[in-house]
């Protein structure tokens, strides 16, 4: 099949990966409404759905569907940067069948199999691994991560090898092989729980705040080159500047983990004080994206991936920055782990850093893969749409969460003993918040159906104008 619009016909693989990528964000949209309702009515579809394994579903859906998003990403982004084919095609769609079906077999499992059977029936008894959250795989589908990520890593890494290496694909692979290195951890489950704690924190924290944030710049770093026409030695000085940040605040950052578990005092100073400087990274991640838009050389029709842009870095930057220091620093930590305001936290930093980045490089990559620069100005108008539609909701779980996780914190950690109220008197005390979540939830939802739909809405695509902004006519004149 020809694309006239791509300049590396093994490019079109990434095409397998988005479509996965976003049916299985819809699943998980679907059993995150499901669990707002489970606060509310506790017995909603028990005993076939219970609690527990919605959760679970939810979860591992969001990395699930975020590394087809990542894989798909680098196969589109990975030929154009290094001038060349993708190494082996043929390897990148092997791997796509085998982690869906994976990926599919164990939601099915989750969904069919008591939890405590399915570690039976596939060998946790020969290395326990399971049973941790967001590492509830059981062992054979963890093995069949590590395999894939590695097959994938050696496609990507040969392509680069063999071609143009760019300051976008070395910080790119340095994220990839960084996220298949610490995702070996989740074989380790030490006896020990503090020491289990720690393993497990060097996943998830050395994942989500650590190299996925390179993950995340050097996409940025992508989108915003083709979309803007800076030169790219000006958005390479951001692109460092950010991942050094990021990587100094979020290697030590790990230590707000570390709060009161058993470890020694000194990481209350660590963690509090590399943590504060988390939000550092994505505030540049923000002055980044809006002055690259400022510059731009010329005005890309896509306008809808910008906008996704843009909205990544604010939103990423309120989310993982302004929404993680609200609770970061280790004396105000004591008092609101583990409320609904660690939730309100996870839910924007993970929508605002990394949802809206695939989203991104989807909403920039899918028309080429379609034989189009861009869609139709009726598709981006809803694409548009969509986004303030999708952030809207987010934005109303989020504030409800953290109205609830404050209140939760007062009455049952801050309140006096004998005055403060137990637990499933706080959760009646906050209903009314869970039921806004819910309508958060499913507005969310109406905003991801209709990013669906831009991709169903004709019109005459549009093409590049080739033109320059007014602004670098003056320049020129």
């Amino acid at each position: 099949m020809s694309h006239p619009v791509l300049k590396y016909e093994s490019q079109s693989v990434a095409k397998l990966y988005f479509i996965a990528a976003m049916a299985l964000f819809a699943g998980q949209i679907i059993f995150g409404i499901t669990l707002g309702l489970q606060y509310l009515i506790g017995d909603l579809f028990f005993p076939y759905i219970p609690f527990n394994i919605a959760r679970m579903v939810h979860t591992n859906l969001l990395i699930v569907w975020l590394l087809f998003g990542f894989m798909g990403a680098a196969y589109y982004l990975v030929p154009e940067e290094a001038e060349t084919e993708l190494h082996s095609p043929a390897l990148a769609i092997g791997l796509f069948w085998i982690f869906l079906i994976a990926g599919a077999a164990t939601i099915v499992g989750y969904l069919l199999v008591p939890y405590a059977r399915l570690a039976e029936m596939t060998g946790n008894n020969l290395l326990a691994t399971m049973g941790r959250e967001f590492l509830e795989q059981p062992l054979p589908t963890k093995v069949g991560i590590v395999i894939v990520a590695l097959g994938f890593l050696y496609n990507i890494s040969m392509t680069v090898l063999k071609g143009r290496k760019t300051s976008i694909t070395t910080v790119l692979l340095l994220g990839l092989w960084g996220l298949a290195i610490f995702f070996l951890f989740s074989f380790v489950n030490p006896v020990n729980l503090v020491r289990d704690k720690m393993y497990w924190w060097f996943v998830v924290h050395l994942w989500v705040e650590g190299v996925w944030e390179l993950i995340l710049a050097s996409l940025l770093a992508y989108v915003l080159i083709k979309t803007t026409g800076v030169d790219r030695e000006v958005i390479d000085k951001w692109m460092y500047v950010i991942i050094a940040f990021a990587l100094i605040s979020g290697l030590l950052g790990t230590g707000h983990h570390y709060f009161y578990i058993g470890l020694p005092g000194y990481w209350l100073w660590v963690g509090s004080i590399f943590s504060a400087l988390e939000p550092l990274p994505f505030f540049l991640l923000v002055l980044f994206a809006y002055n690259m838009v400022a510059q731009r050389r010329r005005n890309h029709p896509n306008q809808a991936a910008i906008l996704w842009a843009k909205g990544t870095a604010v939103l990423g930057f309120v989310g993982a920055g302004v929404w993680g220091f609200l609770h970061t620093l280790a004396p105000v930590n004591y008092y609101t782990h583990a409320t609904q305001l660690t939730a309100a936290h996870g839910h924007l930093a993970f929508y605002g850093a990394y949802v809206l980045v695939v989203i991104t490089i989807i909403s920039y990559a899918m028309p080429h893969l379609r034989g189009r620069v861009a869609n139709s100005a009726a598709a981006q108008s809803l694409e548009k749409k969509s986004f303030w539609v999708m952030s809207t909701g987010m934005c109303v779980m989020v504030l409800a969460m953290t109205i609830a996780g404050v209140m939760q914190a007062y009455l049952q950690r801050w309140l006096p003993e004998g005055t403060a109220l137990p637990f499933m008197a706080v959760q009646d005390e906050l209903r009314g918040y869970y039921w806004l979540r819910v309508v958060g939830g499913v507005t969310f939802l109406i905003g991801q159906l209709m990013y669906f739909g831009s991709f169903f809405v004709g019109g005459e695509p549009l093409t590049s104008t080739g033109g320059q902004t007014p602004a670098s006519r003056l320049k020129s004149a």
